[in-house]
């Protein structure tokens, strides 16, 4: 079976590198699937999860923001951040979570609640990936 390349990277380095036969990705348009021969293809990432299909078990990333290419059966993620489920500090994300659940709650006008919303959904994203 035909399978796709794919590295996905961050300012600290390389996290993953490797064949697959499919990967799912959240662009901020939607999701979006890749198989081999997809057309070429440069989009913007959300925070989510990316789904990694090989025949021998799946694999997922939480991947904070970035951008995907696809050209000529490589996919290239450059990632704000990226972590593998065995990477991920559960008590930290947890704890993350919970302190920008308070400052979302918090009326105060100096609580910046865009920040507040991005951290919880990276909060969020962590601990979904480490749940599946």
């Amino acid at each position: 079976m035909k399978t796709l390349t794919v590295s996905v990277v961050t300012p600290n380095g390389p996290v993953l590198e490797g064949e697959y036969e499919m990967l799912v990705a959240k662009a901020e348009s939607g999701e979006i699937g890749i198989l081999p021969n997809h057309i070429p293809l440069v989009s913007p990432l959300s925070i989510a999860a990316v789904r990694l299909k090989k025949d021998n078990g799946d694999k997922s990333l939480a991947v904070n923001g970035g951008v995907m290419e696809v050209n000529s059966n490589k996919v290239t993620i450059l990632a704000q951040s990226a972590e593998k489920p065995e990477d991920i500090d559960v008590q930290r994300a947890r704890e993350a979570k919970e302190r920008a659940e308070r400052r979302l709650k918090s009326k105060q006008d100096n609580v910046d609640h865009m920040r507040a919303e991005l951290a919880l959904q990276r909060a969020m994203n962590r601990l979904n990936v480490v749940s599946k």
